[in-house]
C-alpha cells in the first residue's frame, strides 16, 4: 500500500514540447487558483482543468489525479524558492558576511513571500502530499548552496559552514512561516527583512570573531 500511494503522487510523465511545457504550466497556475478559490478539499481535477483551458484529458496525460497535482504545485513552489537561493548565493561568493547576510536574507523573503496567500495554502497542503520529502530536499541543496558562499567570503571565519548554513535556513524559514499564519500586514515586509538581516548579520559577525 504505502508503494502504490508513493506513486500516485508522481507526474504521468514530463513536459518535452514547449507546448506541453506550456500546458503543465498553465495547469499548476490553474491548481493554485482553484486552491486559493475553494480550498483543498474542493479542488478538482475537473475545476482545475476548466480553470487551465485545457481537457480533463490532457491534464491526466501529466497528473493521474488531485494529490499529484497539489504535490507538483508546492515542488514547483519550492523550487522557485530554492533556485533564488542558490543564485543569489553564487553571485555573492567573495563578498564580505555582511553583504552576503543581507542579500541571502533579501533573495529568500522576496521568493518566499511574493505571494503570501499561496504560501499559506500550500502548507495547508504539505501534510497530504508528503511536502516534508520536499522541504529536506530543497532545504540540503539551499544548504549546500550556502556553506559554500560562506567558505569563500573576504572576512575571516573560522566556523563550520554547514552548521551556520543550517541555522541561517532554519531561522529565515522559521521567521516567514510564523509572519504568513500570523497574517499580518504585508507593510510589515520590511520589518520582517531588516530584523532578519539584522540577526543573520549579528550572528556571521559572531561566527568570525568566535575563537
Amino acid at each position: 500500500m504505502p508503494q502504490r500511494s508513493l506513486v500516485i503522487l508522481e507526474p504521468r510523465k514530463s513536459p518535452v514540447q514547449a507546448r506541453s511545457a506550456a500546458s503543465v504550466d498553465a495547469i499548476l497556475e490553474a491548481t493554485i487558483q482553484v486552491l486559493l478559490q475553494v480550498g483543498k478539499e474542493r479542488l478538482t481535477t475537473t475545476r482545475v482543468a476548466l480553470r487551465a483551458g485545457v481537457s480533463v484529458g490532457t491534464l491526466y496525460q501529466y497528473f493521474p489525479n488531485k494529490s499529484a497535482l497539489l504535490k507538483a504545485a508546492l515542488q514547483r513552489h519550492m523550487d522557485e524558492i530554492t533556485e533564488a537561493v542558490v543564485r543569489v548565493c553564487r553571485e555573492q561568493k567573495g563578498r564580505s558576511l555582511e553583504h552576503m547576510a543581507a542579500a541571502l536574507v533579501t533573495a529568500f523573503l522576496e521568493a518566499k513571500l511574493k505571494d503570501a496567500k499561496t504560501s499559506v495554502a500550500l502548507y495547508s497542503v504539505s501534510s497530504d502530499v508528503d511536502g516534508s520529502k520536499i522541504v529536506q530536499e530543497m532545504g540540503i541543496k539551499s544548504q549546500k548552496a550556502v556553506a559554500g558562499m560562506l567558505k569563500t567570503t573576504s572576512d575571516h571565519f573560522t566556523a563550520d559552514p554547514q552548521l551556520v548554513a543550517s541555522m541561517l535556513q532554519s531561522v529565515m524559514a522559521g521567521a516567514s512561516r510564523r509572519w504568513l499564519e500570523s497574517a499580518a500586514s504585508e507593510k510589515q515586509f520590511d520589518m520582517l527583512r531588516e530584523e532578519l538581516i539584522f540577526l543573520a548579520r549579528a550572528y556571521l559577525n559572531a561566527c568570525s570573531t568566535r575563537p
